[in-house]
């Protein structure tokens, strides 16, 4: 390892939002968490919901106007507009074989050779 280049590790205070507080080492003095063991849901085994900008309560405002029942919804009808007298598009076939105009071509030329 190179020396000089490398940070310092050094014990660390961690400090929760719930109040909670611990040591580990890292490479920074303090680090501060939202959530850790002592109050995260899945240690605790209480259920607590973390409600983001009022997120769940538009959902159950949404969801409470229609009483749990699933709502059916009409479908849409699309029209399908067809091209009446259109011509239908010319296929190009790219080949390396001599297409028919060519071979006539070719046809003549030998024609007005052999009488000539």
């Amino acid at each position: 390892m190179k020396a000089g280049i490398h940070p310092v590790y050094k014990v660390a205070k961690v400090v929760c939002a719930c109040g909670n507080t611990f040591e580990t080492r890292s490479t920074k003095e303090l680090i501060k968490v939202e959530i850790c063991a002592a109050c995260h849901p899945f240690y605790t085994g209480q259920q607590r919901l973390v409600d983001t900008a009022g997120r769940v309560e538009r959902f159950k405002l949404r969801f409470g106007k229609t009483d749990g029942k699933m709502v059916v919804r009409a479908p849409v009808k699309r029209e399908i507009k067809k091209l009446v007298g259109a011509p239908a598009a010319k296929k190009r076939v790219l080949s390396t074989a001599p297409s028919t105009k060519d071979d006539a071509k070719a046809g003549k030329k030998d024609k007005k050779a052999k009488k000539a």
